[in-house]
């Protein structure tokens, strides 16, 4: 029996539970990709259940890629490997868009479907530095532009860009930029001023 593509496309309940249940005999009948994070899997893909609503459903591989979704690194729903600079390319921009929130290298595996330590050697290899240290200069690279732009103290600007803990921050920010975050916004806000230093 052919199927049509609406119907195709539609979550059912047995779906569903093929994905929650990682059902390695739905694996030739449909794929799912993951609105949330662009990554198609097959059912059996054992990478943390994506939220219900979050789920789309795809007839084939060749479907999910022609509206712009990537392949799951661990399930290789199309039978191939994401070459390892794409996969990376996956955690920074998850990491760009949530830097704000707590990250472990557990979460990034989850959401970019690999081992911990898998992901954390290819992402070393690939960028020069872990995952903690790219989310590090991240969030102080958001710290700085917060602090030149806006008069919010540096307990605010450290909750907003992701650490619950000041000290830490302030720690963190002197060890990467060479001076508090204060020192820091005095700084630049008498060259900007034009005066001297």
């Amino acid at each position: 029996m052919i199927h049509s593509i609406e119907e195709d496309l539609l979550l059912t309940d047995e779906r569903w539970q093929a994905i929650i249940q990682n059902n390695a005999h739905y694996d030739h009948q449909f794929i799912y990709g993951v609105k949330t994070t662009g990554i198609f899997c097959r059912p059996s893909c054992r990478s943390r259940a994506p939220r219900k609503e979050h789920v789309r459903i795809f007839t084939d591989a060749s479907q999910a890629l022609s509206v712009g979704f990537r392949p799951c690194k661990r399930c290789k729903p199309t039978g191939e490997r994401l070459p390892d600079q794409e996969w990376v390319d996956q955690m920074t921009q998850y990491i760009d868009q949530n830097y704000h929130e707590t990250i472990t290298l557990d979460t990034l595996a989850g959401i970019c479907h690999g081992s911990p330590y898998h992901l954390q050697r290819t992402f070393k290899r690939i960028t020069g530095i872990t995952p903690v240290e790219y989310i590090q200069r991240k969030r102080i690279s958001e710290a700085i532009s917060i602090l030149l732009h806006t008069d919010k103290s540096v307990t605010e600007i450290a909750g907003i860009v992701g650490f619950s803990n000041t000290p830490y921050f302030i720690t963190l920010f002197k060890r990467m930029i060479g001076q508090t975050p204060n020192d820091y916004r005095r700084a630049n806000e008498i060259k900007q001023s034009g005066g001297m230093v």
